[in-house]
């Protein structure tokens, strides 16, 4: 693997290797990955005063009248792509997206996470994450034709995307991305690849390039590989339980050996910010209309507000202590799924947890009984309350969220909610097959 840190270091190595293609990386509002590429003749300049390009084409970027934006490329993150030939090898850098004047653009979901985690590191924090991204492969794009039936952690001969999995982990492995284990899932033909934790900022960029490896590994095979959160109904949809910690230098802030869940007033704080302002963030983490076909009782995805350390019917948990392990002690938020833009969904949880340490907010005691056993009555007698059930809700509660707009800022915010409220009109009014099975023969 190759690795630069300089501007230098990456003219050498495109020099060196012989690189035909250098593809500038970035992602819009929604978390698309968007993809351009230029030659090593343009690379010198490229690298030095960035390339522009159109704005006003973007979603969520600018209006027409004020389009140019330049692509300010990070020589930290050059990788070659694995999945490209080898004999005309092309190389990979992400950007920060600009303003003509060189600020940085407002508009732009990596700025938003570099300035939430500007914020707590000059508090002395670092944020770590540890997304577990699962996901279908199907026959093609035009339908939820499985390659197997199996079920969680099956293997051969049931599992037949043992070899899809095994490729895409050397394609990640080959652009530095560390992976911790793979295996199949609880659902006919649902997977996942899981990372080890990093840097929140470098853990976002990894997760974009995840979903393309995933999708481009199954593509060359013949499949589709999809991160759509509920694409078979009646089967368990697709999540991205995060792990998360906060550290002062090698410390982990989470951690309190005295407690008697070995957790810091800080992680208490932590979580019960995240529990506070969970349904106000739902919509940046939970995105689409058909996330919300996910996030129902019944199917392992935590609709109610709650934690606990073994219960995972609860939205947050807290993995047990091991006794030396204390670098491990982390909280997992398991109501995000993997079609989320990782870059605001991480932005958003740092600045709910912080929230709650800066206001001090106070944790409840963990439920550790099933809650999708409990019937209303229990829940609202233990002080649980549900996540929004519809992207509907979802994107009211946000709209009305003074923390949400700090943390993604006016652009970002107002671009966001004005896409989700067309994304819910055009649902809102469609006909679906649902429908005219139902209701045609009878009314």
């Amino acid at each position: 693997m190759i690795t630069c840190e300089t501007k230098e270091d990456v003219l050498k190595a495109v020099k060196d290797h012989k690189i035909s293609f250098i593809q500038f990386w970035f992602t819009d509002v929604l978390g698309m990955q968007k993809i351009f590429s230029i030659t090593p003749s343009e690379l010198t300049e490229g690298i030095e005063e960035g390339m522009g390009f159109d704005g006003s084409s973007i979603q969520g970027f600018c209006r027409i009248e004020e389009s140019d934006m330049i692509a300010m490329p990070d020589p930290t993150t050059f990788r070659m792509i694995p999945w490209r030939p080898s004999d005309r090898p092309v190389a990979r850098m992400i950007c920060d997206i600009l303003n003509p004047d060189g600020t940085p653009y407002e508009g732009d979901p990596r700025y938003v996470l570099k300035r939430m985690l500007k914020k707590v590191g000059d508090q002395g924090y670092t944020f770590y994450v540890g997304p577990e991204l699962e996901y279908f492969y199907f026959a093609d794009d035009q339908g939820t034709e499985i390659l197997d039936r199996g079920g969680y952690f099956d293997g051969l001969p049931v599992d037949r995307a043992t070899d899809l999995r095994r490729q895409t982990i050397f394609a990640l492995q080959d652009v530095g991305i560390r992976v911790e284990y793979s295996h199949h899932e609880v659902a006919p033909s649902q997977h996942e690849i899981d990372l080890r934790y990093d840097d929140a900022l470098v853990m976002a960029d990894k997760v974009m390039t995840y979903r393309t490896a995933v999708k481009e590994i199954a593509r060359q095979n013949g499949v589709y590989a999809t991160f759509m959160p509920k694409p078979i109904f009646g089967q368990n949809g697709s999540g991205m339980h995060t792990h998360q910690s906060l550290f002062r230098g090698s410390t982990n802030a989470f951690f309190d050996g005295k407690d008697k869940y070995h957790l810091s007033a800080l992680a208490k704080s932590y979580i019960a910010g995240l529990m506070k302002h969970a349904p106000e963030f739902t919509s940046i983490c939970n995105q689409w209309v058909n996330s919300y076909k996910r996030l129902v009782p019944g199917y392992e995805a935590p609709v109610y507000v709650s934690w606990a350390r073994r219960n995972r019917s609860a939205m947050i948990r807290v993995p047990m202590y091991k006794p030396g392990k204390e670098k491990a002690t982390r909280i997992e938020y398991r109501s995000p799924d993997p079609a989320c833009n990782p870059y605001l969904a991480f932005a958003v949880m740092l600045a709910a947890g912080i929230k709650g340490v800066e206001e001090n907010y106070k944790l409840p005691e963990p439920v550790e009984e099933d809650i999708f056993d409990m019937d209303e009555k229990a829940r609202k007698k233990a002080g649980i309350t549900s996540l929004p059930g519809s992207l509907y809700e979802a994107y009211l509660l946000t709209e009305k969220s003074k923390l949400i707009r700090e943390t993604l800022g006016d652009h970002i915010f107002e671009k966001f909610i004005e896409n989700k409220k067309i994304e819910w009109d055009r649902f809102r009014t469609h006909v679906s097959r649902y429908e005219i099975d139902r209701y045609l023969p009878m009314l």
